[in-house]
């Protein structure tokens, strides 16, 4: 049976406020266009390769299946455009039980879009985005050359993808109890409305849990790798309550935003288990999921912890080298 791969492309991603207040890198249509189209130059290595391209309000994928290599198959997915994160959603759904393997155009967001229904099937994740923990900055030929490897099945996917971590945050203000997931990070901020969405200020950050920390990360992440290095496959995650520069404590140096290096006040912060809750008084605030204000909340009990159940994500250098070691670049 002939290998199907999905192609997400977000015509939004890479837009927020953040390009404007820090450095933050733009990605234009074209630009994503262009990256898509050397993805599917990519997978033409793979013989007899379909390829269906989620639909947007943008015209962009009608032009990606317009330019697309002569002999690949490459169609729109026959799927209703909300010109929202539901078109994400709704693909991953779809491509779940029609695709080998997915590529991903987009930021964190797009990501976790895709991760709450993709199920087993292999993620590319492709930079697009403005800041950016989980998509990797990689040439789109050299991304779908390895998506075509592991979606025909030359190289193993069980050898050559991790299980990426995800955070949950359970809200309890005594009437309702409301969930979020995150795929890396879930902050509580210090903010009454959700507005622009993008978190602008590390001062608006009362306290997080991610899943993955590093310090040469972004945000959250980045924050939670000043205290401790986690892994994307790592088990559970780190959990930080921050400070006030008024008092002596711990202080970690931190990229916040693109182009702006924080120091950081940390209160408290712990290793957690996947399922153990680190938790969080709020009397008014807003829940953040991967670098965007998503949730108001007011009186509430706020729960984060890690879950083990996130996507799988291809790593492209383990595949391209296990694909050179096969001797599957020999004409």
């Amino acid at each position: 049976m002939s290998p199907t791969v999905g192609l997400i492309v977000n015509p939004v991603a890479g837009r927020d406020i953040r390009r404007l207040t820090g450095g933050a890198s733009v990605s234009s249509n074209y630009a994503k266009r262009r990256t898509a189209t050397c993805v599917l130059e990519g997978l033409t290595m793979a013989e007899d390769t379909g390829v269906l391209v989620m639909p947007d309000n943008a015209g962009l994928a009608d032009r990606i299946v317009n330019g697309a290599p002569e002999d690949l198959t490459v169609d729109l997915l026959d799927v209703t455009v909300t010109a929202s994160g539901e078109d994400a959603r709704n693909a991953a759904e779809r491509f779940s039980e029609e695709a080998d393997a997915v590529v991903v155009l987009g930021g964190d967001g797009t990501n976790r879009d895709v991760a709450h229904g993709i199920g087993d099937v292999p993620v590319v994740s492709i930079s697009t985005g403005t800041n950016n923990v989980i998509p990797t900055a990689v040439d789109g030929t050299v991304a779908g050359i390895a998506t075509g490897l592991i979606a025909s099945g030359a190289v193993p996917a069980d050898e050559t993808t991790i299980r990426h971590g995800t955070v949950e945050a359970v809200v309890d203000d005594g009437s309702e109890e409301r969930r979020i997931r995150g795929l890396a990070t879930l902050g509580v901020m210090d903010q009454q409305f959700v507005g622009t969405r993008a978190i602008l200020d590390p001062e608006d950050v009362v306290g997080g849990v991610v899943s993955r920390a590093s310090p040469s990360e972004i945000g959250l992440s980045g924050i939670a790798g000043g205290l401790a290095v986690r892994r994307p496959d790592d088990p559970g995650g780190i959990g930080f309550r921050l400070g006030t520069t008024s008092e002596p404590q711990r202080e970690v140096h931190a990229v916040t935003v693109p182009g702006v290096l924080s120091r950081i006040p940390v209160e408290e912060y712990r290793t957690l288990d996947d399922g153990e809750a680190f938790e969080f008084d709020v009397a008014t605030g807003v829940i953040s999921a991967d670098g965007e204000r998503e949730l108001e909340v007011r009186d509430a009990s706020v729960r984060l912890r890690p879950v083990a159940d996130g996507p799988r994500l291809v790593d492209i250098d383990a595949v391209i080298e296990r694909g050179a070691k096969e001797g599957l670049f020999r004409a």
